[in-house]
């Protein structure tokens, strides 16, 4: 690999991670060694700051950077980074599992929860207009107006909204993501 000191027995919880995530284990030594490259002061953990430098040029960063975070949690570990990447994985639609294996990280379903949660600011199940119109400004900018991020988020909730309360539960997330 690229350093000689690198070794899947040096990756913690390894074998879980590799069946859990579908990575391939040189892509977990891979970031194995970005973890170990964003750990600066070699702590075992990332805290917000040190990925929030990774994601400085992305619109929606700091929403990607709390996805790594539970409440209430300060630091993320390295199996809970690579699961949390895991969903940024393609879906695999031949990867078979039976009861006993969690759901992979990066089914269809598991990562619309994902994205799901970006959205969901509050965490309250819902993603209400105030909520989507803030995820449309963070990613499209000044490249539309407001007038137009408004009548956007109209649009999404009237045609997500399906019990009618104003907001978008996960399930009419789902549903409606199954149309695109």
């Amino acid at each position: 690999m690229g350093s000689s000191s690198s070794s899947r027995s040096s990756v913690p919880n390894a074998q879980q991670l590799l069946q859990e995530t579908g990575f391939s284990a040189a892509h977990l030594l891979r970031l194995h060694e970005r973890f170990k490259l964003l750990d600066k002061d070699n702590r075992g953990h990332l805290r917000s700051e040190d990925l929030q430098v990774e994601l400085s040029e992305n619109p929606i960063g700091d929403r990607i950077v709390e996805a790594f975070f539970q409440p209430g949690q300060e630091t993320v570990d390295f199996p809970s980074f690579v699961r949390v990447l895991a969903h940024f994985r393609p879906t695999e639609k031949s990867r078979s599992r039976d009861g006993a294996q969690p759901e992979p990280a990066n089914s269809r379903n598991r990562k619309l929860k994902f994205a799901f949660r970006l959205c969901d600011r509050d965490r309250d199940g819902k993603i209400s207009r105030a909520e989507l119109l803030q995820v449309l400004r963070e990613m499209l900018g000044l490249q539309v107006t407001e007038e137009q991020l408004q009548s956007i988020a109209e649009r999404a909730i009237q045609e997500a909204d399906l019990d009618k309360d104003d907001a978008i539960s996960f399930d009419e997330f789902r549903k409606t993501s199954c149309l695109y």
